[in-house]
């Protein structure tokens, strides 16, 4: 199976020196959701996104942006995340031979994503602060070192995640009528709809959808119309950023697509988030807000019936498994004998 960088290579910004760096990343699938279908009145599918190699959509900019570094002569790349960039970065770091350094806010990290980091050989830092102070202090140390920083705010991110929204019209045929996207550092909305404006050039499809960005109550400046939420919280920790990088980019893609920025909080992801489970899907809590979000949007009357839409899921369950286990009752434990076993499930 070809990885991003060969599949879509016409519309990447690769070139005879760009190494064919894979772990066989992207051609997620579009699952249908036949029970939120029926409650939302409308054709919902969800792209699981945490089938990608490290369990997020991150692999898709990260072969991107680590290819280009390794391109441009670098060997160490620098992030700062909240888990899911921390682990990609990481993997093709390890698998171009590059050193990978990584800052995380202390304490505010879903230790799934730690370990992955960690497993692949990255060097961690803790700063004693949020991801946007991380943020800021990684930009500056890339500015005065040698060394790549493979945050969304490198262009090359963008270019690896578009491909989704590639993929997407190539399994409906289309474009759906709403693509309804988790928002934190709000890179990936705005990758979205860089993707189906250029598939539009190229002729693959005849329209483009609505954008719909989806933020945590406790994270959301964008749908609150704020440049910044000085102390962002929520147990959607992926998507825990008080101050965007790519907000103007996500604004102009929600003002030209005629779409939306709404919020819901955290019991409306975690109800979310079990509903997803009821259809068989896996996903970390970030990933429950767009369809939190359509729930809610669904409930004030703001979906039309028969609609097509694409929910992203970005990550993996397994990112976060403390977040399942601590919504869900401990298993009881009863003798090994036919009857005590049958008392419990009978």
């Amino acid at each position: 199976m070809p990885g991003l960088l060969e599949r879509y290579r016409p519309y990447l910004p690769v070139t005879d020196r760009t190494p064919p760096l894979s772990l066989h990343e992207g051609s997620t699938p579009l699952i249908p959701a036949p029970k939120l279908s029926e409650a939302l009145s409308c054709e919902l599918h969800l792209k699981y996104e945490g089938l990608n190699p490290t369990g997020s959509f991150k692999d898709r900019g990260m072969v991107m942006a680590v290819a280009k570094a390794v391109e441009d002569g670098a060997d160490t790349v620098i992030c700062a995340s909240t888990g899911n960039t921390s682990a990609a970065a990481a993997a093709y770091a390890a698998r171009a031979g590059l050193k990978c350094i990584v800052l995380i806010p202390d304490g505010n990290i879903a230790l799934g994503k730690l370990a992955q980091a960690m497993a692949y050989g990255a060097r961690i830092v803790a700063v004693q602060g949020n991801f946007d102070e991380a943020l800021h202090l990684v930009r500056e140390i890339s500015a005065a070192h040698p060394i790549a920083l493979v945050n969304s705010v490198n262009p090359h991110r963008l270019q690896g995640q578009k491909t989704a929204a590639f993929e997407i019209v190539d399994d409906l045929g289309e474009a759906p009528d709403i693509l309804a996207i988790p928002v934190g550092n709000a890179g990936n909305i705005s990758a979205y709809w860089m993707g189906f404006r250029e598939y539009r050039s190229a002729g693959k499809m005849p329209g483009l959808p609505r954008m719909w960005g989806i933020q945590a109550a406790g994270a959301a400046p964008l749908a609150r119309g704020v440049d910044r939420v000085e102390h962002p919280e929520t147990i959607a920790t992926a998507i825990r950023i008080g101050a965007p990088a790519s907000a103007h980019l996500a604004r102009a893609a929600v003002q030209e697509s005629g779409g939306l920025f709404d919020l819901v909080t955290d019991d409306e992801i975690m109800a979310a988030y079990h509903r997803i489970a009821g259809e068989g899907v896996f996903c970390e809590p970030a990933s429950a807000a767009p369809v939190a979000g359509l729930l809610k949007l669904h409930a004030a009357g703001q979906l039309k019936p028969g609609q097509r839409i694409v929910a992203v899921l970005t990550g993996n369950g397994l990112k976060d498994p403390q977040s399942a286990l601590r919504s869900v009752a401990a298993p009881v434990a009863v003798p090994a004998r036919m009857d005590a076993v049958l008392e419990s499930i009978l």
